[in-house]
């Protein structure tokens, strides 16, 4: 059994529109000094945070020993699940989850080998509530393609 189109098409634009989204707003827009960036006043703003932890800074620290746990975890969940995908038939849903999930999973991997930390930006808030926290991109696509997985890896499993 083969991963179909959907699965690396949507690995491939996931890891590029983070990958990419990154470069132009840390460093282009030049967020890594001016830190936040109004985009839509109290809705949407570019909040500069280096999450060196988990989703919501969980498992956060500046241990080296902790980063590369999580690269590592990253990269072997990844392999797990290109596997997986690769080993059963999966429908276009499933197929095009798995690849959102290790395509999100790796552009938060380059960030971590790269810069110690993966760059999170995007803040989204309601007028008159502050959302203290920002994400990515690839944390976007990571949520996306579990959900996806967990809700549709069950169903119909014909190519």
């Amino acid at each position: 059994m083969k991963v179909n189109r959907a699965f690396w098409w949507s690995m491939a634009a996931t890891l590029a529109a983070d990958q990419v989204s990154k470069f132009l707003v840390v460093h282009w827009l030049d967020l890594w000094s001016r830190q936040v960036i109004a985009v839509i006043p109290g809705w949407l703003k570019f909040h500069m945070a280096w999450n060196q932890g988990i989703n919501f800074g969980l498992l956060s620290g500046s241990s080296e020993i902790t980063r590369w746990t999580l690269i590592g975890v990253a990269i072997a969940v990844s392999i797990w699940v290109f596997s997986w995908a690769r080993r059963e038939p999966h429908n276009r849903v499933v197929q095009l989850s798995a690849g959102l999930l290790i395509g999100g999973a790796l552009g938060n991997v380059i960030d971590r080998i790269a810069y110690g930390a993966v760059a999170d930006f995007l803040n989204v808030s309601i007028p008159g509530i502050r959302n203290p926290w920002s994400f990515n991109i690839a944390d976007i696509a990571i949520f996306v393609g579990a959900f996806g997985l967990v809700l549709f890896s069950g169903r119909n499993k014909t190519p």
